[in-house]
């Protein structure tokens, strides 16, 4: 664990102006105050009892950093975290990235200043950096719906290849062919995972060339699913159906759809990857793959309260949910004319 100690020999400089600088406390010139910063910023030192020593002084307390508070999943996701947490004595801190790494790492090192006992975290497509730091501080922590790829992390998400793969399965069951994927980012790995969940029940029909070449990259969002909709739409011969990797790209891309007075599903089919809360309010129903973000949230809180109390196994651990395809009225054949 690096150490006041260790960040003061780096600078060239006493703890005592080490701790100074921390605490904006007496006089330190600013190259001295530069130089102490910039063997912080080197050797990922946060202050104020971090890494392991946060296992033995416990605030009770423990944070949930997601992508976008403001979708129905992430909030559900946050109900099932307290829930578990308040049934074992804990509080629990909500914080929201907006997919920015920077902010992530700049709430990751607020809430271990504040000594929260361990984190909950939806990572962003660029974690890496953030989570190799809170592996090699021991710092305690799980990670909700998305992995990592090279690092090892608790884990608590759903097989998304597997639960894309039925849902296509279900518009090709139905006789559709032009079938579109609105992904989200490629640096998200539940984002490749639908997106390689989709190629392969395409390639499994025969459709692997019309999967590559319908195939759109966007971000999770309504905006990010309105732009992808309208660039798959824009094909000759259009697409029949789409798949959208999130409910916030599908709610996009029905505002394209009815921009261009296209029905669904008598005109193209529509179904999407998560739930709504209120789905009455969308016109037809959506069908969708629906995980269980209450419980993931619920489980990962399990997980992590086994690993402040020294209850968990070594390694590391991955646990993944079932989904279920609910079938309502927005995917049906497609129109024969």
């Amino acid at each position: 664990m690096i150490t006041i100690a260790d960040v003061a020999k780096r600078a060239g400089v006493s703890k005592m102006t080490v701790s100074r600088v921390i605490n904006d406390s007496g006089y330190i010139s600013d190259e001295t105050r530069a130089r102490v910063e910039a063997a912080i910023k080197e050797l990922g030192y946060i202050p104020n009892a971090l890494a392991r020593s946060l296992r033995f002084k416990q605030t009770r307390t423990i944070a949930l950093i997601v992508t976008d508070i403001t979708n129905p999943f992430f909030t559900t996701i946050a109900r099932g975290v307290e829930d578990q947490a308040s049934a074992e004595g804990f509080s629990v801190i909500f914080c929201n990235t907006d997919e920015s790494p920077e902010e992530e790492t700049q709430y990751v090192n607020v809430l271990l200043q504040k000594q929260v006992d361990g984190l909950l975290l939806v990572p962003t497509g660029g974690a890496l950096e953030i989570v190799t730091f809170l592996n090699n501080h021991a710092v305690p922590f799980v990670l909700l719906d998305r992995t990592v790829p090279g690092t090892e992390a608790d884990v608590v998400r759903s097989d998304s290849k597997q639960a894309t793969y039925e849902g296509i399965q279900h518009l090709l069951d139905l006789g559709h062919t032009r079938i579109a994927a609105l992904c989200g980012s490629e640096d998200i790995t539940s984002s490749l995972d639908r997106g390689k969940g989709y190629q392969w029940a395409m390639q499994d029909a025969g459709l692997a060339e019309e999967a590559t070449r319908r195939t759109y990259f966007t971000s999770f969002t309504v905006k990010g699913g309105y732009e992808a909709a309208q660039m798959a739409l824009a094909e000759t011969p259009r697409p029949t159906a789409i798949f959208a990797t999130n409910n916030f790209i599908a709610i996009g891309a029905m505002r394209a759809l009815r921009e261009i007075s296209l029905r669904v599903p008598e005109d193209i089919s529509l179904i999407c990857f998560d739930d709504l809360p209120d789905a009455t309010l969308l016109d037809p129903f959506l069908t969708v793959i629906e995980q269980q973000a209450y419980d993931m949230g619920r489980q990962a809180t399990a997980l992590l309260l086994d690993r402040l109390n020294d209850k968990a196994p070594d390694e590391a651990q991955e646990i993944i949910l079932p989904t279920k395809l609910i079938i309502r009225r927005s995917s049906a054949p497609p129109p024969t004319a």
